[in-house]
This record gives structure tokens, C-alpha cells and sequence, in this order.
């Protein structure tokens, strides 16, 4: 009789490679030095020509690293900005001229660096174990921007043509706009004031631009300060900072002081609600520097003396005015780009004098509530910060929206605010991951 097996009650066992599936690859991390590259070595581009043309090519490589990594994190907000984006290339369409299509792309090529630059900070900052390591790049530009303040202070008369400027052809090199960013003066004069002096600029082609950049990293560099305790880096730091204030002073910014001066009150009324004494005293510390440089720089009486002998004021007026007018028949849109007009008594176009006007002008109102959402966002995001650091990065975006007014930020100094805001809420997120109940801490802070 036929002997029949009965059926298995297991299924063979299967390879190894079915019964475990691979572990997910893990992406590569982003380096850090395409960041010390665009942020640190602000002095070589300078001397190059090379700052404001080659900025967005600098953009391009943090791209193209994001790309080839494959999915990055988004920053929280970041639909804003591209929905401001999508605006202002629509607004392309308003153009009258060919030749404003230039100016066009190069603004909009400094909108998408912002962003990219800020995806990239976002996405490293989480990665790394030290958060404080990728705030470093910042304080290289700080080091630049403290040096290169200098410079225009004791040879504010300097000028030299780029290798840059040479490559231009004579027709694009020659256009005021052009010359601006590629032919190097470490100085602005301002020839109307009662004791005309030459206000620093480098490396910015406006002196306006320069108090911006100071105000606005101005906050990371205490911040860094704050994440380390110990180290070369942290001393020299702060050894800058009343060594910056000479340079700062003499730019004569009334919007730099005001804006650090919002920023400040803000900070203090944080650390004074959640009871902060180190960030107290952090300020205390600032406001004692800056009272000790007015005893040696007359900044009062010098910014007094300028604003009564020039028309800078009724200048400015007339602009914004003159915007407000004429936004009516293109609200949506705008006009794609400022206009050059003799209606206004001001020696430059509708829709300069200050980003708010010129995103109003060039791009219409949605754009303007986008630009300012974004800002509105970040400052609300960056706010939840529980550390000293995070607080004093915090008002960034807060300095960002007072200077909207009256600087324009179409230039490498959105790059700056999106650096900081984007490092200031991965900061924050890893406070959160930490301490999720909510009470105010320090970070921790990492020995260099």
C-alpha cells in the first residue's frame, strides 16, 4: 500500500534577502562648505566683481548639491514664498521694455537664492549632531562685512575697476545699474550734508545695503556666542563687536539703528516675560557698547547734519507716492520692474527706496501680502525659541520687517535673513525634541 506524506504545516523557510527588507538608503550628508564658500569669502568676490552677478551662481551649486541628494525637508513657510515667487514671474508679463528683462531676471535670480539657501541651512542644520558649526559661514560674512567696513573708514576714497567689469562688454558695463555692482568703492560720499563725510558701503554698491547686512547679523553672531561657551572663534567674535560699531556708526543709517533698536526692545520684553537673565544681560551688554561709541562718534549730530542739508526725506516721499498713485491701475501684476519718470523730484526710479515699494510696484499687491506673510511667519515660527540663541536669532525676521520701508532687499541680504531664519527654526525644533515640556531652557552648549 502506497505510503502518502502528509502536507507541511510551514512554509520553506525564504532567503535572507526576501525575509528582511533593506534598510532604507540613507542620503548623503550636505558639506558645509558651499556655505563658507558663498558666505566666507565675501571679500575674494568682492575684488573680483563678482558679489552681486555671481551670487545666484553660487545659489546654483547649493541647487544643484539638493538635487543630486534627492528629497530634502522644506523649512516651514516655504509656500509662501513660492507662491511669491510664482507671482513675480508672472508679473514678467507687465514688462514694457527688453531692456528691463536683465534687471528682471536678476532680482528674481535673488528671490529663489534666498530660498534655496534657506532649504539648504534647514536641511544641514538637522542633520548635524553640532548645530553651532553651520552658523559659521555666517560669521565669516560678519568678519568680511567688519573688515571691509574698515576698509571704507580708513581709505574711503578707493575705487578700482574688476576683472569682472573688464570682461563686460562696454554697453553692459557701462550702465549705471551694472557699473554699481561690478566697480569696486569702499565708500558712498554724501556730498549735501553740513560735514560731508564718505559713508562705508563694501562690499555693497550702496551704503543703505551695508547697514542692512550688520543689523541683520548682528543677532547670529551673539547667538553663536551663546552656543559656544569656549573656544578661538567665540573670543574673536566678541572682540568684533566693538570693533564693528565704528564702521556701523559712520554709514549713518537711520533704518539699521532703528531696526536693531525694534529688534532689541522686542528681545528685551521676551527675556523679561519668560524671565531670561542671560538674554537681559546679553542686551545690557549691547546697549553699554553702543552708548560707549556715541562718546567718540557724534552719530546724532552727524545724521542730524546730513538729513537738514539734503532732500533725502522729501525725496523718498515723493517715491512712495508716487507708487501709491499708480499702483491703482495695476494692482495685480504691478509694473515687472521699477520706472524711470520726471514726475518725482528724486534722482531714481518708481519703485526704489525700499523693498515694500518695490515688490508694490513691480509686482503687484498680492505679491507685497506674500513677501510680508513670509516674514510675518517667520517671525511668529522663530519666536517659539527657548534657548538664549534662539531668542537673540528670533528677531531677525522682526528687524527684516522694520527695514522693508525704507531698504531693498532684492540683493545677497535676503539670502542673509533666510540663512538665519532657517538655521533659527531648526534650532528650535531640536529645543522642542529635547525639552517637550515647554519651559524655558538653555541650549545645550557644544565646546569647539
Amino acid at each position: 500500500m502506497p505510503v502518502t506524506r502528509a502536507p507541511a504545516t510551514t512554509e520553506p523557510p525564504l532567503p535572507a534577502s526576501a525575509a528582511t527588507p533593506p534598510a532604507p538608503a540613507v542620503p548623503p550628508r550636505l558639506p558645509l562648505w558651499p556655505l563658507a564658500a558663498m558666505f566666507g569669502l565675501v571679500p575674494l568676490w568682492w575684488v573680483a566683481g563678482s558679489f552681486y552677478l555671481g551670487w545666484p551662481l553660487l545659489g546654483a551649486l547649493l541647487f544643484t548639491l539638493l538635487a543630486t541628494r534627492g528629497r530634502v525637508p522644506l523649512p516651514p513657510a516655504t509656500g509662501i514664498w513660492l507662491l511669491f515667487l510664482a507671482i513675480v514671474v508672472a508679473s514678467a508679463s507687465r514688462l514694457t521694455s527688453p531692456t528691463s528683462l536683465p534687471t528682471f531676471v536678476l532680482r528674481l535670480a535673488f528671490y529663489l537664492t534666498a530660498l534655496v539657501v534657506a532649504v539648504y541651512v534647514y536641511t544641514v542644520a538637522r542633520e548635524r549632531p553640532d548645530q553651532a558649526v553651520v552658523l559659521v559661514p555666517l560669521c565669516a560674512f560678519w568678519f568680511g562685512l567688519v573688515a571691509l567696513g574698515w576698509l571704507g573708514v580708513l581709505t574711503p576714497r578707493f575705487e578700482m575697476s574688476t576683472p569682472v567689469e573688464a570682461l563686460l562688454p562696454s554697453g553692459v558695463s557701462g550702465v549705471p545699474f551694472i557699473s554699481d555692482m561690478v566697480h569696486l568703492n569702499t565708500a558712498e560720499y554724501s556730498a549735501r550734508s553740513l560735514n560731508p563725510i564718505y559713508r562705508p558701503a563694501a562690499p555693497y554698491a550702496y551704503t543703505n545695503n551695508y547697514g542692512s547686512a550688520y543689523a541683520m547679523t548682528l543677532p547670529c553672531v551673539v547667538a553663536y556666542t551663546m552656543l559656544r561657551r569656549r573656544g578661538l572663534l567665540r573670543w574673536v567674535l566678541l572682540a568684533s563687536l566693538p570693533v564693528s560699531l565704528v564702521p556701523a556708526f559712520f554709514t549713518l543709517n537711520r533704518a539699521m539703528f532703528l531696526s536693531l533698536g525694534v529688534g532689541l526692545a522686542v528681545l528685551g520684553v521676551r527675556a523679561a516675560v519668560r524671565g531670561n537673565t542671560r538674554v537681559a544681560a546679553s542686551i545690557a551688554g549691547m546697549v553699554v557698547l553702543g552708548g560707549v561709541a556715541t562718546l567718540f562718534i557724534p552719530v546724532a549730530d552727524m545724521i542730524g547734519n546730513r538729513v537738514e542739508s539734503s532732500d533725502t526725506n522729501t525725496d523718498r516721499l515723493s517715491l512712495y507716492s508716487e507708487v501709491l498713485s499708480r499702483v491703482g491701475d495695476s494692482p495685480w501684476l504691478g509694473y515687472g520692474a521699477p520706472m524711470e519718470v520726471d514726475t518725482v523730484s528724486a534722482d531714481a526710479p518708481i519703485g526704489t527706496q525700499g523693498q515694500l515699494w518695490m515688490v508694490l510696484f513691480s509686482h503687484g499687491v498680492p505679491a507685497l501680502l506674500c513677501f510680508l506673510a513670509w516674514f510675518v511667519a517667520a517671525a511668529l515660527i522663530c519666536a517659539r525659541a527657548r534657548s538664549a540663541a534662539g531668542q537673540w536669532l528670533s528677531v531677525v525676521p522682526v528687524i527684516c520687517l522694520v527695514q522693508v520701508p525704507f531698504y531693498g532687499m532684492a540683493n545677497q541680504n535676503l539670502a542673509v535673513a533666510f540663512f538665519a531664519v532657517a538655521f533659527s527654526i531648526a534650532l528650535s525644533e531640536r529645543e522642542r525634541r529635547i525639552s517637550p515640556g515647554g519651559g524655558p531652557r538653555q541650549a545645550a552648549v557644544v565646546p569647539a
